[in-house]
């Protein structure tokens, strides 16, 4: 039997950071994403996010590795939300995404964190949010990506 403990922020955006993700079906959305991670047999602690980024604060089942979830979250929901109608204006999502690990001690900051992103982004918008976690966690980025 394996056993591990790692959770994972992760972060992805909408093609150009596109405001595209509305409101009133977001939930719609977290459900949906909540299924493919349920599947896999992952926890999800948190998912929220703004029109254009989601968050999502999970653990991973130790058989699935961190890539191919992103890949199939992002795939199958670009799927669904042009087939349900609900986000007309989405084209896909960008590619690439960020994940951090945290500790256990670190959990409930980051669920905190997470759910207040609509609070959060009156102060910060997506590529600054971004720019930080990435020196924070002091990962290397070309800002090529930025523009």
């Amino acid at each position: 039997m394996s056993y591990t403990q790692i959770y994972y922020h992760i972060i992805f955006s909408t093609k150009y950071r596109k405001s595209v993700i509305n409101i009133e079906h977001e939930e719609e959305l977290y459900k949906y994403i909540w299924g493919i991670i349920k599947n896999k047999k992952c926890t999800l602690y948190r998912i929220n996010g703004m029109p254009d980024h989601l968050h999502i604060f999970t653990s991973l089942h130790p058989t699935i590795r961190l890539s191919d979830l992103v890949k199939d979250i992002k795939v199958a929901s670009n799927l669904w939300m042009k087939q349900s109608g609900l986000f007309p204006l989405f084209d896909e999502w960008q590619q690439g995404y960020g994940a951090f690990t945290y500790s256990i001690n670190d959990k409930d900051v980051v669920i905190n964190y997470i759910k207040n992103q609509k609070k959060h982004h009156l102060n910060e918008d997506f590529e600054k949010e971004y720019r930080r976690l990435l020196k924070e966690n002091e990962i290397e980025f070309d800002e090529k990506y930025f523009l």
